[in-house]
């Protein structure tokens, strides 16, 4: 297992500036935490060197967008699976954004993005037809917002 990473205070503070635009100039940041932007950087690389910083990203607004439905579905096993069977399970399925394994019931959450109630029903068809999967409850978002930081 990776060690993990021991972060300050400033460390922390570039961290939610990022988290809340990661596209926002380093001499912002830097006047932000209190630094020059040399430090900024150098403190940056370490946490993306770390792994703490994994990529960059960009947050859709699927509202904003004519079309398109998201779903969340509900996956009950039958045995016990680890992500990794999860994860295999779902990977031929483009539609597939994310799985969350939980414990409790369920065993896991899919959440799916599509272009219409057609292409909801063939994908929940599709995760319904997973040997290991012994029953399954979908879920259409209506609105979503999402904390940043």
């Amino acid at each position: 297992m990776t060690e993990q990473a021991t972060l300050d205070d400033t460390d922390r503070a570039i961290l939610d500036l990022l988290r809340e635009n990661a596209r926002r100039p380093l001499r912002e940041v830097a006047r932000s935490v209190g630094l020059t932007v040399a430090p900024v950087q150098r403190r940056i690389a370490r946490l993306e060197r770390l792994g703490v910083i994994e990529r960059y990203t960009v947050q859709v607004n699927h509202g904003r967008i004519a079309t398109g439905i998201e779903a969340m579905c509900e996956l009950h096993f039958t045995d016990d699976l680890d992500l990794a069977q999860i994860m295999e399970f779902v990977a031929n399925i483009s539609e597939v954004q994310e799985v969350l394994t939980l414990a409790g019931d369920p065993d896991a959450l899919v959440r799916i993005r599509v272009e219409g109630v057609e292409d909801l029903r063939r994908v929940v068809s599709a995760l319904r037809a997973g040997k290991a999967v012994a029953s399954t409850k979908t879920l259409v978002v209506l609105e979503q917002w999402t904390r940043l930081g």
